[in-house]
C-alpha cells in the first residue's frame, strides 16, 4: 500500500488522507513474494481505507497461499483463514522485545517495500500527480509491467 500526493480535488473531503495530512490516491499492490512479480494493483481515494479498498479490488485468495499483511488489513483473516497480521501492543501491554525483533522486517518493511521502491523510481508515484485522476490505474498498471519485465526472478 502507498498513497501519491494530488492537487487539491473540488470535492476535497474524499481525497483526504489524515494519515499523510493531505489529498492522496491510494495505490495496493499485491505481489508474489516468490518471483517478486507484481500480481495486482487497485487505486483508491485517499480517504478509503485498505481492507475496503481490498474488498474492492475483489481479488481473490487461495485457500492454501499465506497473506502476509500489515495492520491496515484487520479483519481479512475472517475471509481468509491463513492470513499473517503482526500483532499490535495495546496502550497498557507493551509487546515483548522478542516479539519485536521476530515482526522487525515483516511484510512492508522487506520485500514489498522493495517492489513498491521500483515503482516510485518513476517519478509519477513518488511526486505530487497532476494529471486526470482517471487515468492513474491506468498508469501504474504500465509502470508495474515495465517492473515486471525489469525484475528478474530468484
Amino acid at each position: 500500500m502507498t498513497e501519491t500526493p494530488i492537487e487539491r480535488p473540488k470535492k476535497q473531503r474524499r481525497y483526504y488522507s489524515g494519515k499523510k495530512k493531505r489529498h492522496t490516491l491510494k495505490s495496493q499492490i499485491i505481489a508474489d513474494q516468490n518471483t517478486r512479480q507484481i500480481v495486482c494493483t487497485e487505486v483508491g481515494n485517499g480517504r478509503k481505507h485498505d481492507y475496503k479498498l481490498y474488498k474492492q479490488s475483489q481479488t481473490p485468495i487461495h485457500p492454501t497461499i499465506t497473506a502476509e499483511v500489515d495492520t491496515g488489513y484487520q479483519g481479512l483473516q475472517k475471509a481468509h483463514p491463513n492470513t499473517e497480521i503482526p500483532k499490535k501492543r495495546s496502550k497498557k501491554i507493551r509487546l515483548p522485545k522478542q516479539i519485536n525483533k521476530e515482526t522487525n522486517g515483516y511484510p512492508p518493511a522487506g520485500w514489498l517495500s522493495n517492489i513498491i521502491r521500483k515503482l516510485k523510481i518513476f517519478r509519477i508515484l513518488a511526486e505530487k500527480y497532476r494529471n486526470r485522476r482517471r487515468r492513474f490505474k491506468l498508469r501504474l498498471n504500465l509502470i508495474a509491467a515495465i517492473a515486471n519485465l525489469l525484475t528478474k526472478p530468484i
